[in-house]
Parts: structure tokens; sequence; C-alpha cells
């Protein structure tokens, strides 16, 4: 059977960073508050003048590199992203002409912190179906853009990044992406918004001045709800497979709370050893989030041959999914 397999791995991440001791002078909070609410230490920040689009860029070509792939052989770009460069075009075209990757084809898509799982799965798709044999997935978020930073309940965990892994069409037994499951719930879109900038309410100076261009949070809400969510999808895939969390070698979780992550694994029965944390330094990038994690494994040796990983996470206003993959 033809499947898509993770070839090779890549990110970025912006120079300047803001540290809990830098909120400290911003807003009324504490670096021990933000360290023990979040596990968050320092956060990536992109510079002016530095797109989403240039974050997604800098990742691909690393990904590109290490597999010591051209960008001409590239069949599909797809950008997972709640930060676009603008409207429209999408981003991914931005991304496709900074490559050069003219054969391509590229689009954007939006399902919040779970945005990397579903393009990894379109991306699947495509190639099991024979529409591409090489595909990247990319993860970019410039969340510094739409946070409001006179807001202490959000300005502490958004970040900015980007990450990217290439897929390539194989049919080795047993390796590559297993299985993926998504969810969604409409019913829960207050959760957490950007109210404004689009159809429903357009960026006016009415919608500036009340800060409804910025994330707005409903935080106790969402933590209640994450855990058990993760915990639920990633069962439903493992069991698809016929696995359990015993079959799990690494577990890479959405990078949104530390709490979150370590009540998932103490759920799961896995050993602090089999799971990643990467918020202290990455904060939560959203659609980057888990490739960025996924990347920093892969690049600190924490992945083998033959390993099975399994990717989960959870989104605002409400998407989750998980997915299983043969190293």
């Amino acid at each position: 059977m033809m499947r898509a397999k993770i070839v090779s791995t890549g990110s970025y991440l912006p120079e300047k960073t803001l540290t809990n001791r830098d909120l400290e002078q911003m807003v009324d909070t504490s670096d021990e508050w933000i360290t023990q609410r979040t596990g968050i230490k320092v956060r990536h920040i992109a510079s002016d003048g530095e797109a989403t689009s240039d974050l997604a860029y800098k990742a691909a070509l690393d990904a590109l590199n290490n597999a010591n792939v051209d960008s001409m052989d590239i069949d599909a770009i797809i950008v997972a992203t709640v930060t676009p460069d603008k409207p429209l075009p999408a981003t991914a075209l931005f991304v496709q002409e900074k490559l050069g990757a003219k054969n391509a084809f590229g689009f954007d898509i939006n399902a919040a912190c779970s945005g990397f799982m579903y393009a990894l799965s379109v991306a699947d798709g495509y190639v099991r179906s024979n529409l591409a044999e090489k595909v990247l997935v990319i993860g970019a978020e410039t969340l510094s853009r739409i946070t409001d930073y006179k807001d202490r309940s959000t300005c502490v965990i958004f970040a900015d990044g980007a990450a990217c892994v290439l897929l390539e069409k194989t049919d080795e037994e047993n390796k590559g992406i297993l299985g993926i499951k998504l969810h969604s719930d409409g019913g829960y879109t207050d959760l957490m918004q950007v109210p404004a900038m689009g159809s429903l309410n357009p960026c006016t100076k009415q919608a500036i001045d009340n800060r409804d261009i910025y994330i707005k949070m409903k935080g106790n809400e969402t933590f209640k709800m994450s855990i058990r969510s993760i915990m639920d999808v990633s069962r439903e895939v493992l069991s698809d497979l016929d696995m359990d969390f015993e079959d799990v070698d690494l577990m890479i979780p959405h990078q949104a709370n530390k709490r979150i992550i370590e009540g998932v694994a103490k759920r799961a029965k896995l050993p602090d050893e089999k799971v990643v944390i990467t918020i202290d330094k990455h904060a939560n990038t959203s659609a980057a989030s888990i490739p960025l994690a996924l990347d920093w494994a892969n690049k600190n040796g924490k992945i083998k041959q033959g390993d099975t990983i399994l990717l989960n996470s959870f989104g605002a206003s409400l998407t989750w999914s998980a997915a299983v993959i043969r190293w």
C-alpha cells in the first residue's frame, strides 16, 4: 500500500525573544505565575516586516536542504496558519514564489492549533491518491500580530515560529503515516476567537477601539475540555490500528500548556522520556506547535528509525486531532 512518509523536517524561529521578565514590565504578571500556569519561559517574536510567509519559507528551505531535495521537485505546498500574510492570496503562494517551486500548487488551511494536523491529513490523501509525490506541509504563525499585549491572560501564551515536514510517497510496509483522526465542534466558536477582521465584523475603527482585532480566549473552559478531547481522539486513532498507548514510543502533542500535556501523559501512562515538551522555549505557536516540537525531537536525537510516534492536538473553537506515524 502506498502512503506518505516524513522524510525530513525543518524549522525557523525569529531572533527576537520575549521572556517572562520582559512581560513583567508590560502587564501585571510574574515569571513565577507564568511558569507555574503554563510552563512557558520565553517566546520568539517576529521582527517588524517579517511576515508569516518569511518564517514558512525559511522552515521549508531547512526541510528541503535536510533532504537534499530541489524545490522544483515539490508537487504541493500546504500552509496551516491563522495569521496569513493577507486575506488573499494564500500565504502558500508567497512561500512558493520565495522557494522557486514553480511546479507546485499551494493553498492554506485554518484549523487553529490543529491546523498542521488537518494539513497533514490532506497531504497524506494527495499522496495516497497519486495526486502528489512530494508535499511540503508547513505550520507557520505570527501570533504576536493578533495578540493583545494589554491582556495578561493571553499575551503570556502566544508566540511566533514555523516548521515544515517534507512528505514523500513510499511503499515501505508499516512506514509513514499510519492513521489520522480529525474532529471539530462548531458549538464552541466563542471559546477562542478574533472577533473582528472578517466578513461578520470587519476591521472598523470601533473594532480597533474595542481591541476586537486581537485573540480573545475563555481559558478555563478551554482547559477543561482539552485533556478529555485529546485522550479520546488519541485512543480512537490507536484503536483503529489495533494499538494502545503502550505501543507509543514518543508522543508529540500540541504545545498549549504544560499542565495539559502532563495531564494527558499521566492518563496515558507515558513516562517523561516518551513525551516531547518544548513549550518552555517555543510557547504556544498554534499551527506551528507540533511541527516545531517534531523538528526539535528529530534534530536532538529523540526519534529513532522504526519508532511509533503519536501526534495529538486541541485547537480553538473547537478542533482536535491525532495521528500515528511510523518513523
